[in-house]
């Protein structure tokens, strides 16, 4: 089974911050990393439920325009005191102009409204698939505590309010290699390179 078809692989997200930091974390396997912007892909709208589901309609989309392999990741910030919320509607909170400042400022007053439990865990689902529809699923989950105000402008999305297990750092408090050794999303990576042997 040839794993990249043309020695490419499509990146099924038009989040930069998500780009550079999977990019990164495949180099090494020799293969070319592009994009769906970049191949001018048509964008998806994440009509599902949870990770798997968004995962999936961009992962099936993106292949099938494409005809080469293509990974895609659906993540989000689940807080223990909102039972799981923003989590898959975590981009969501951020409206349309994806002002995350004012989506943790929302998480504050809610997690605050709800009892204060700052517990928290940041999870990622990636697909890896293929055009003839075999596909490869991985997940990687890190459990932190969110602090308030965010700190740190490293990083993105909820990056600055949340702190990893045996950490007193935000992730927008560390570099990006220094997030790596902590990330849902380096996990879900670790995960499926080691399930294909790369």
């Amino acid at each position: 089974m040839v794993l990249f078809p043309q020695n490419r692989l499509v990146l099924a997200t038009r989040n930069q911050g998500k780009v550079a930091e999977i990019a990164a974390m495949l180099e090494g396997v020799g293969v070319e990393v592009v994009t769906a912007a970049e191949l001018g892909l048509p964008e998806v709208e994440e009509t599902g439920t949870t990770f798997e589901e968004n995962a999936g309609l961009k992962a099936e989309s993106a292949s099938k325009a494409s005809g080469l392999a293509v990974l895609a990741d659906d993540s989000g910030l689940s807080a223990d005191a909102l039972s799981g919320a923003p989590g898959v509607y975590s981009a969501d909170w951020a409206g349309e102009e994806r002002d995350y400042e004012a989506a943790m400022a929302r998480l504050q007053r809610e997690v605050e409204a709800a009892g204060g439990d700052r517990g928290a865990a940041f999870r990622s689902l990636l697909i890896l698939q293929w055009p003839d529809g075999r596909r490869v699923l991985s997940r990687g989950e890190v459990r932190g505590r969110l602090v308030f105000p965010p700190r740190g402008e490293g990083g993105f999305g909820y990056d600055p309010c949340f702190v990893p297990e045996g950490e007193s750092r935000t992730f927008g408090e560390m570099s990006a290699e220094e997030k790596r050794r902590f990330s849902h999303r380096a996990r879900a990576l670790d995960a499926l390179r080691a399930e294909l042997g790369l």
